[in-house]
């Protein structure tokens, strides 16, 4: 009994060691918290030039600290950027890249969000509250919820993570009233605001951009009150604070595409005294390399001391052995958008330096493709009645035109982007590098959206990541087909031809895409295209169906009305009926009365597009009763 007595006091002794050691390990690791504002690109802060913006606690934090120049989030929505914040990783690869998950994703087998990896290493996690995740979510937060507060850590030495996000800049602080103009004015004088060339010059777009100005002065107010708490608790002194916006936005042409606008963000991140040799670079600097928003998590992980998983995309750009030379030589910045809402599109973006370039595939459609919630704000419905009145110049109308399929933007002499370099000799060099290289980003990751949504929803989600991965070969050859959109016609004939044959359904789906790119151009291949219109694959019925569709063709419509009246996958349904509100409201008003819309799969977003087609759901739905 004595050995066994004295065996237990030595493994007391050592357990009170070790919890000593670990105790002192918690102390000596920062303190991180996250705060986000909602829906807010650099454009609106004056901090980053717009005089309007006046955000002075921001500010302030920013001349005791870092003003990243180029940030980015990797997409213009929130569902898609923070997963995508929260991953590590790029959207098309793991499959989270679509708005408001029809299905979620999985990680790769071991793969967690990065709080996850935070809590093991001993920290409290806690998110104040949005989550907004496409893929499955494991162990990475102790607390998420709209009480969630680092104050519940079990001891005051326990390092904590914190993610706070304030709301009031989101988009729907700008779905008001048309009295409200009248009654309630903005801290700004409308005649101050300076409109970007794409937008008309009225008082309701004066009005709307004057009282974003103001949410970001509510924003500020919100960062001053968090930064006062962490200094009430006696925490800031050991705390590492990030302000970001969770992407671009929110007027029109920004949230949800891929300008600058939609990705470019504000990144202020404050050290205090102690921790200030966890970074590179000088307090109060401008550093100006190029961050992504799957380098915010291994950034995290790596100023708390754990180690970067390899399944994560990014890379560090603060803590232990980071180099300040290596981040600002960093020029390079990824972009996706593909189905917002019920709107759906596939475009990737390419910044380097300051050349943007960035790639539709399918370019029939327009940027302006209806989107309900979009179109609640007043600004949108506006523009969009100037360009149907023929009242708007050409660089206003052609958000409402189809998109070319690849466009190149000199973002430093264009921040607007405006002034598409793509055809012009002088830039054929740039625009032929750029190309190159986002062709290899899409095919390296590789690209999930070279397969429509339905595939991954009906027959790879969750596991899409390992799809991508089993399938890489097709998917290059799906990319190539895609690339004839870039080529002569002439020249890309006989390929797109032999696309059209394949035993392959997807190649004959992106020869049809290919086809509808083309237009009028490609009409001598409708022979080729029609048995597709008979296609054993709904999608490449549906694309098939788009082609007619842009030549003026009845058959488009009676082959969309089919694939709804028969398909039992909402999302063939929706998908489906992007096209057909693209059909309708496109320069061929293909009419699709509300009646002939016998629609077999239903619910959720297919409902948002019967709604906007002028379908009764609620009534319909009532009748079936």
């Amino acid at each position: 009994m004595t050995k066994l007595r004295s065996l237990r006091l030595l493994l007391g002794l050592l357990t009170f060691l070790l919890m000593g050691v670990q105790l002192s390990a918690a102390q000596d690791r920062p303190n991180i918290v996250w705060i986000l504002s909602e829906d807010n690109s650099v454009h609106y802060l004056r901090l980053y030039g717009a005089e309007l913006g006046v955000m002075p606690t921001v500010e302030r934090l920013a001349s005791e600290g870092l003003t990243f120049e180029h940030a980015f989030s990797c997409a213009p929505v929130c569902s898609v950027a923070r997963t995508t914040l929260m991953t590590g990783c790029y959207a098309p690869r793991i499959g989270f890249q679509n708005h408001r998950r029809l299905k979620p994703a999985e990680l790769p087998d071991g793969a967690e969000l990065f709080p996850a990896y935070l809590r093991r290493a001993g920290y409290h996690t806690t998110n104040n509250s949005k989550e907004d995740y496409n893929v499955v979510k494991g162990t990475e937060w102790d607390d998420s919820s709209r009480k969630a507060t680092w104050r519940s850590r079990p001891t005051p030495e326990t390092p904590f993570f914190h993610m706070r996000t304030t709301t009031v800049s989101h988009e729907g602080s700008l779905h008001f009233k048309a009295e409200l103009m009248q009654s309630e004015q903005p801290t700004a004088n409308l005649a101050s605001v300076e409109l970007p060339p794409y937008f008309p010059d009225t008082p309701t777009f004066r009005y709307t951009l004057a009282r974003y100005f103001d949410r970001m002065r509510s924003v500020d107010e919100q960062v001053a009150q968090l930064v006062q708490e962490l200094k009430d608790d006696q925490v800031l002194d050991n705390t590492i604070v990030f302000y970001f916006g969770d992407h671009g936005g929110v007027l029109p042409r920004s949230k949800g595409y891929l300008y600058e606008t939609g990705l470019h963000v504000p990144l202020v991140v404050w050290m205090p005294e102690k921790w200030k040799s966890k970074s590179p670079f000088k307090a109060g600097t401008r550093p100006e390399g190029f961050v992504e928003f799957v380098d915010f998590g291994p950034t995290v992980l790596n100023l708390a001391g754990v180690t970067v998983p390899e399944s994560m995309d990014g890379r560090p750009f603060l803590g232990s052995g980071v180099q300040a030379d290596d981040v600002n030589q960093r020029d390079e910045a990824f972009g996706y958008a593909d189905r917002f809402d019920e709107k759906i599109d596939f475009s990737r973006s390419l910044r380097k330096g300051k050349y943007k370039y960035i790639r539709n595939y399918q370019p029939f459609y327009s940027d302006a493709l209806q989107n309900n919630y979009r179109y609640i704000m007043l600004a949108y419905t506006e523009w969009r009645e100037l360009y149907h009145a023929g009242k708007l110049n050409d660089v206003q109308k052609s958000f409402f035109e189809f998109h070319p399929a690849e466009m190149l933007f000199d973002v430093e002499l264009d921040p607007h982007e405006i002034h598409n370099l793509a055809g012009d000799p002088q830039h054929r060099e740039t625009l032929l590098d750029l190309r190159k290289r986002l062709r290899e980003r899409v095919e390296s990751l590789p690209d999930l959206s070279f397969y429509p949504e339905s595939e991954l929803v009906d027959h790879v989600l969750p596991h899409a990541a390992e799809f991508g991965q089993q399938h890489r070969e097709e998917i290059q050859r799906l990319s190539a087909i895609a690339q004839l959109e870039l080529v002569p016609f002439a020249k890309a004939k006989s390929h797109i031809e032999a696309a059209l044959m394949s035993d392959n359904r997807w190649e004959r789906y992106w020869a049809a895409t290919v086809c509808a790119s083309f237009g009028e151009v490609a009409r001598s291949l409708t022979e080729q295209v029609r048995p597709l219109l008979k296609d054993s694959e709904p999608i490449v019925r549906v694309r098939a169906a788009e082609f007619f569709g842009t030549l003026g063709l009845p058959v488009a419509k009676s082959t969309l009305l089919d694939v709804l009246a028969t398909t039992d996958s909402p999302a063939v349904a929706l998908l489906t009926l992007n096209s057909v509100v693209a059909l309708r409201d496109g320069p061929q008003h293909v009419g699709f009365a509300p009646t002939e819309l016998k629609v077999k799969a239903r619910g959720g977003e297919v409902d948002r597009r019967l709604q906007y087609l002028g379908l009764n759901v609620d009534t319909e739905k009532r009748k079936s009763k």
